[in-house]
């Protein structure tokens, strides 16, 4: 027979039961499941209706007596969650920033620091959050801010994601904001990131000046910058002075660039005018990759970025210069945990061997502090 402590009246979530269902599957009577789990058949009439929710005792008898888990006969609603709070955020100049843009959220010293994820062309990128206002720089979490030892990269080296895939092993979260050498500098100077990335003309002594000269230089490794043409080359792209011809076409990349420094240089070197280059007026291509990946659609014929844009691709490569990519970190975020393993990665023969295979980048001066 019931009794008060069969069932629990407590309100609270809704609990959903398949019962019913479950019993006529077995073919077994309301009567006879009734006498085996000791209860009368009103009460199991009353809890397949949802009428009353029997406690733990009972539940288990019914789950015994039917022969089949607990959770496969009753189950609690889903709760509804308190949607996270809007929180303010350093928003870094990078990618598009629109209202609901997905950004990467990590911690700067005190400072909360959003950075635009653009998706790839087969799948989104994992996010934080999404840009609620870009005017207030304000995120909207689409979780709790992640717990997770992260540290936030500037730069525009190609081979984030393989440095990222490395110290994730180490149990480190990489952030890469993906700007030019002059903006990942600025972030720096600004305490918006934990390492920036440079390969303007100069080398570290001009890498110091954005940050008071308070900072480590690292270096990460030597590459090649040059044209990237389509793969076979069929315009016969061999100089600089062949951006001129009428029938090529350049993706140039934005001002403050390594790359584009080079290539005014070297238009400069020529004695070529910027207005006699077909596309070098156009909207600039924000990265290595993305002016890499112009030439690849056939949207533009050249431009000028590193050797391993243009594998990355398949493109051809005609070599104008080599060049080292840096590190610079401030000073006072070295003895961070992260950041001595992140430094530790640099070290690993594995990881440095991964560069020169993939990216045919020179990795033998690879963690070497030069400042």
């Amino acid at each position: 027979m019931s009794s008060a402590s069969d069932h629990d009246t407590t309100r609270g979530p809704k609990v959903r039961n398949r019962l019913a269902e479950t019993r006529r599957k077995r073919g077994v009577a309301a009567a006879a499941l009734a006498r085996e789990t000791g209860v009368s058949r009103q009460t199991i009439y009353a809890m397949e209706a949802g009428d009353y929710v029997p406690n733990t005792a009972v539940a288990l008898r019914l789950a015994r007596a039917l022969d089949v888990a607990v959770e496969e006969l009753f189950k609690l609603d889903a709760v509804p969650l308190d949607a996270p709070r809007p929180v303010k955020a350093e928003v870094v100049a990078c990618g598009d920033a629109f209202a609901g843009s997905p950004v990467a959220l990590c911690r700067v010293g005190g400072k909360l620091v959003a950075v635009p994820v653009s998706p790839a062309p087969l799948w989104l990128p994992p996010a934080d959050g999404l840009l609620a206002d870009p005017a207030r720089s304000t995120v909207q979490l689409l979780g709790g801010e992640s717990a997770g030892t992260r540290l936030l990269v500037a730069g525009c080296d190609p081979s984030i994601s393989v440095l990222a895939h490395h110290l994730a092993r180490a149990g480190v979260g990489l952030v890469a904001a993906p700007v030019n050498s002059s903006t990942a500098l600025d972030l720096l100077r600004r305490r918006l990131a934990h390492v920036a990335g440079t390969h303007l003309r100069g080398g570290y002594a001009s890498s110091t000046k954005p940050a008071g000269g308070n900072v480590a230089v690292i270096v990460f490794a030597g590459w090649e910058e040059g044209l990237v043409a389509a793969r076979g080359n069929p315009k016969r792209i061999r100089a600089v002075e062949d951006l001129a011809r009428p029938a090529v076409r350049l993706a140039n990349r934005e001002r403050g660039s390594g790359s584009r420094q080079l290539l005014d240089r070297r238009l400069k070197q020529a004695g070529i005018a910027a207005s006699c280059v077909s596309g070098y007026a156009d909207a600039p291509a924000m990265g290595h990759l993305p002016a890499a990946w112009r030439v690849h659609a056939g949207l533009a014929d050249c431009c000028v970025a590193t050797r391993c844009a243009a594998r990355a691709f398949g493109l051809d490569f005609v070599p104008l210069t080599e060049e080292r990519y840096d590190l610079v970190i401030r000073r006072e975020h070295l003895q961070l945990a992260a950041v001595q393993r992140f430094l530790d990665t640099l070290a690993e023969a594995a990881f440095r061997r991964e560069l020169e295979d993939l990216c045919g980048y020179d990795t033998h001066e690879t963690g070497r502090r030069v400042a």
